[in-house]
């Protein structure tokens, strides 16, 4: 009886090389999975499933893993305003492992005897694949072709060929990776240090020119309306978002970031929705928490952002921090305007109930209700009192 192997499936050139070596080579019986976070049309799944079945998989299985890759991670990048290197929305690195979760039950749902990804040796998947495998499903043999055998496209290719399999083996330019927190673009721009994406390069192109305004409805940290528009859930939101801002060609950047394995990449990305909403909604933090909930916030969501780039988000610090920010959105509620122009876009201002700007207490820089002028120079003299002893206490030796 044949073992079996549960390949992640992506439809492309290692993926469709891994099911014909498998099936041909090493005589296992192939379950393909693709794992939908966001980046693929119901069109573009079908191709996929009939391609996998072309290439004689036992089965293949489609998961749509969208709302919960959300519940389980993006909404904590939002409830963190977490953006790599102060650039990047984690836009692929999160996906990655939400896909090999979900690889990983299906692994244990049919009992499988090994586990397979396309990944190479040269990047940052293959570590949060293997990782992820390892602490779910250990004992579960692991096999990656491309990374072991170090094989080249063309030796990939032609391997298929003589199997006759037809597919387009034609590689683009650049290579794009969609899904709901944004894309990433890849080319030879980004091989080296120096280098823009020409406009032809961005998967999505420039075509409103008129400044438009959009409003965005926060409850608790989440975003449940554009417009006036509501939604039962936060990706309906975002997508509906992306819809609306992407033409304005906005959130394009390139990423420069370490690597997992210790070497530097950079990246292209085009992350409209996932940038309007991160600086919408720390705009609103800024205006509903305290000082200290926001010093605490950054630093936290910085590691938060690295540990889960690296992979890490099994490591039970992530449910700890996930539970601060959870903690820390109870008053973050309210609408955030944003003018939206073409290749950029501003903030121009919140209204929440919880807003801690309230004229009640006093306006910055005018005038105050909740202390007098006699209060002040108490204050001014306790709390600045510690130093002064310091700078006394340092004089008088000084002076010896």
């Amino acid at each position: 009886m044949s073992k079996k192997v549960v390949i992640g499936f992506s439809g492309g050139l290692d993926t469709s090389y891994c099911v014909k070596y498998f099936t041909n080579e090493l005589n296992y019986e192939v379950h393909s999975i693709i794992v939908n976070t966001g980046g693929f049309s119901k069109e573009e799944l079908d191709q996929i499933a009939q391609h996998a079945k072309m290439l004689g998989v036992a089965s293949h299985t489609t998961v749509d893993a969208t709302k919960s890759y959300y519940d389980t991670i993006v909404k904590y990048l939002v409830y963190g305003n977490v953006l790599k290197n102060n650039t990047y929305p984690l836009s692929v690195s999160a996906e990655r492992v939400s896909q090999a979760l979900h690889i990983a039950e299906h692994v244990k749902k049919i009992d499988a005897d090994a586990v397979a990804h396309g990944s190479t040796g040269a990047g940052n998947d293959q570590v949060r694949f293997d990782m992820i495998f390892h602490i779910m499903i250990p004992g579960v043999e692991i096999i990656t072709p491309i990374r072991d055998m170090q094989l080249s496209r063309q030796e990939e290719i032609d391997y298929l060929k003589s199997k006759g399999v037809k597919m387009n083996f034609e590689k683009s330019v650049y290579s794009i990776n969609k899904g709901l927190w944004g894309t990433s673009v890849g080319g030879k721009e980004t091989l080296s240090s120096n280098g823009m994406l020409p406009e032809e390069a961005w998967p999505t192109q420039l075509s409103k020119y008129e400044p438009e305004q959009v409003k965005l409805h926060f409850e608790k940290g989440d975003l449940t309306g554009v417009n006036d528009k509501k939604f039962e859930h936060p990706v309906a939101a975002i997508q509906h978002l992306q819809q609306i801002a992407g033409p304005f060609a906005i959130g394009r950047d390139v990423h420069v970031g370490d690597t997992i394995i210790g070497i530097k990449g950079r990246v292209g990305f085009e992350a409209a929705a996932a940038m309007l909403i991160i600086k919408g909604h720390h705009a609103l933090e800024k205006n509903v928490l305290t000082k200290w909930q926001l010093t605490l916030k950054s630093q936290l969501a910085d590691f938060y952002g690295n540990w889960l780039h690296e992979g890490q988000l099994l490591d039970p610090v992530m449910r700890d921090i996930e539970a601060f920010f959870t903690s820390s959105q109870q008053n973050v509620t309210g609408d955030v305007f944003i003018q939206l122009m073409p290749y950029r876009f501003q903030v121009t201002g919140i209204e929440s109930p919880f807003d801690l700007m309230s004229s009640k207490f006093g306006k910055y820089g005018e005038m105050n209700t909740g202390w007098s002028g006699q209060d002040v120079r108490g204050f001014s003299k306790i709390f600045g009192n510690q130093t002064a002893i310091y700078h006394a206490v340092k004089n008088s030796v000084d002076e010896k």
